[in-house]
């Protein structure tokens, strides 16, 4: 366990990987979307007691290495929500990437990130 520097423990965030296709097709039907250049974010309750988290990137983005990095990216920027997500325990949430996501930094993501979690109602 690591230690801040003040010595209490850092936080732990349960999250849960969504990887069944039937838990993907579920939260596209049902969820709530939002859409920029860069990202589609789906946002769906669930009935669990963990975050759970999918992040996807199709054969249209490119090769592999520009599926893994968009991946990458993605997963980076939404590090940066898990303090302000922890308390929202019985979501589903669905990143999808976009023909640009392999292309750009993690700040744009996370700024397209924040704009959807915000129109969402997750975050300030």
């Amino acid at each position: 366990m690591k230690l801040h520097n003040t010595g209490t423990p850092a936080p732990r965030y349960k999250i849960v990987a969504i990887n069944e296709n039937r838990d993907f097709r579920r939260i596209y039907a049902r969820g709530k979307s939002s859409v920029s250049p860069i990202l589609v974010t789906y946002v769906c309750k669930n009935k669990g007691k963990h975050l759970r988290v999918g992040i996807t990137a199709s054969k249209k983005i490119g090769n592999a290495v520009q599926r893994n990095r968009s991946r990458r990216v993605i997963r980076a920027a939404f590090r940066s929500f898990l303090p302000a997500l922890d308390k929202q325990r019985n979501l589903d949430l669905i990143f999808v990437a976009r023909g640009k996501t392999p292309f750009v930094k993690s700040t744009a993501v996370e700024k397209a990130m924040a704009q959807h979690l915000k129109e969402a109602g997750l975050i300030r």
